[in-house]
């Protein structure tokens, strides 16, 4: 009589966290260490994962909205890092339907910008392209598009969201995605300008402590960026990331191209940089031309 041989067991498919979402190429996220080899999240990667997820949640309707319109996207994303940002994009909202998308993401650091051009080609990801440019180098740089639909920052350090912003008008973006981080060049100037200032309002007690000169310069830089957008026909929502207990630099600005009227928000924005004594940095928050505004 033939000896049957007990039945193979066939291993159980694996039990992902609850956060990843559907669909989600689960070979990414480990190779970005979002996820450890056994499918699992640890705190850290936890929190990353869910701030990345919740960023998506606003720009996946801009990218619809254009490809709608246009039957592709072009996204350029800044200070990228290892491209967690656009990796999950590419993977949640482009792939297998590039019809000419495509992701780009912008770092200094070459190594990085290495490490991701290979894990794009490993993953079939054709629609991306990685440049070891700064924010400002990559404004002029012919490895670009002349236009680019939507525009992300995702903590750009100080001037680079800035650079941010010029490079996305520059480029005519429909869409920008920007949170910013460690806002110092305004601060500084407040500080370097405080001796003369002090004596001529008493606003300038806002900022006569040192501390209080950090914050306020902080505060003040993004005021004086949401007005530059809507100085060039941006329609401009200003919310927080994510809960205060995940991240302190938190806050986000969306800015949708409407052309809307520009005359009011320039003089707003030049009124306020007088009034700060940061006139200096008129060329920094710079408004259109007088004969374009409305």
């Amino acid at each position: 009589m033939k000896r049957l041989e007990p039945a193979r067991k066939v291993p159980a498919p694996q039990e992902l966290p609850p956060e990843v979402r559907p669909g989600q190429s689960i070979e990414l996220l480990k190779e970005l260490h979002i996820l450890t080899r056994d499918g699992k999240l640890n705190q850290d990667s936890r929190r990353k994962l869910k701030q990345v997820y919740h960023l998506y949640n606003f720009i996946e309707p801009l990218l619809r909205e254009v490809k709608e319109e246009k039957g592709s996207v072009s996204l350029v994303d800044h200070g990228a890092g290892k491209s967690y940002l656009g990796f999950i994009l590419y993977d949640l909202f482009v792939k297998g339907q590039e019809q000419g998308s495509h992701i780009y993401g912008i770092e200094t650091r070459a190594e990085l910008v290495g490490k991701s051009t290979e894990l794009a080609a490993r993953l079939g990801f054709a629609g991306m392209s990685f440049l070891p440019l700064s924010v400002a180098e990559s404004t002029t740089s012919g490895e670009l598009p002349e236009t680019i639909d939507v525009v992300t920052a995702l903590h750009a350090c100080n001037t680079a969201t800035d650079d941010a912003i010029d490079f996305a008008l520059k480029k005519k973006a429909r869409h920008m995605v920007l949170v910013p981080c460690c806002q110092a060049e305004v601060a500084s100037v407040l500080r370097k300008n405080k001796g003369k200032d002090l004596g001529r309002s008493a606003l300038t007690e806002i900022w006569r402590h040192p501390i209080h000169t950090r914050e306020f310069g902080s505060q003040v830089t993004n005021v004086l960026r949401c007005l530059q957008l809507e100085a060039h026909g941006y329609q401009v929502t200003v919310t927080e990331l994510v809960g205060w207990e995940h991240s302190m630099k938190n806050e986000l600005i969306v800015a949708t191209y409407k052309n809307l009227p520009r005359r009011r928000p320039a003089e707003r924005l030049d009124e306020v940089l007088g009034e700060l004594g940061l006139s200096e940095m008129r060329e920094r928050f710079y408004a259109p031309q007088p004969a374009t505004t409305e």
